[in-house]
């Protein structure tokens, strides 16, 4: 008998301090390498897509693969790469932590199209607007001030 599963994961994280450094020119660039990432540990991509400051990743776990694992080793590989391919000059990093999300195959589609249109959707909405209305729509207990990193005052 083999292992079957479905486990559809949104995954969010945005930039250190939520800069807005993540040009459109160089994005397609960003989302292959994190898809290869992806791939290479196993799970399937469905979609990744984002906007300046921020990225959706909607995956289908491999069930030998940990979540946090996953997310670690496409922050930190998706990082060199930038640095290294010079893709987005002032990219200091992403953001600690992230979002994680489930859904049911019956919502998938709806995932899809909803981080398709990411810079239509925020036109009218914030990256912070949007990360609180996940967290609420999915009943995740947060504080507010851990949401996202303030960038110190330089002094």
């Amino acid at each position: 008998m083999s292992t079957y599963t479905n486990i559809l994961y949104q995954i969010v994280f945005g930039t250190k301090y939520r800069k807005h450094i993540l040009t459109k020119d160089a994005r397609d660039q960003l989302y292959a390498y994190m898809a290869g990432v992806i791939r290479n540990k196993n799970c399937f991509v469905h979609i990744i897509n984002g906007v300046e400051d921020h990225v959706h990743i909607l995956i289908d776990l491999h069930p030998s693969v940990s979540l946090s694992s996953l997310v670690k080793d496409i922050k930190v590989s998706s990082s060199l790469y930038i640095k290294e391919n010079k893709l987005f000059p002032e990219f200091i990093g992403w953001q600690r932590g992230y979002g994680a999300f489930t859904y049911s195959t019956k919502e998938k589609e709806r995932v899809i199209n909803y981080i398709k249109r990411q810079e239509e959707h925020h036109r009218r909405k914030s990256f912070y607007k949007e990360y609180v209305a996940l967290l609420m729509e999915n009943k995740i207990q947060f504080e507010e001030k851990y949401i996202f990193e303030v960038q110190p005052l330089q002094g």
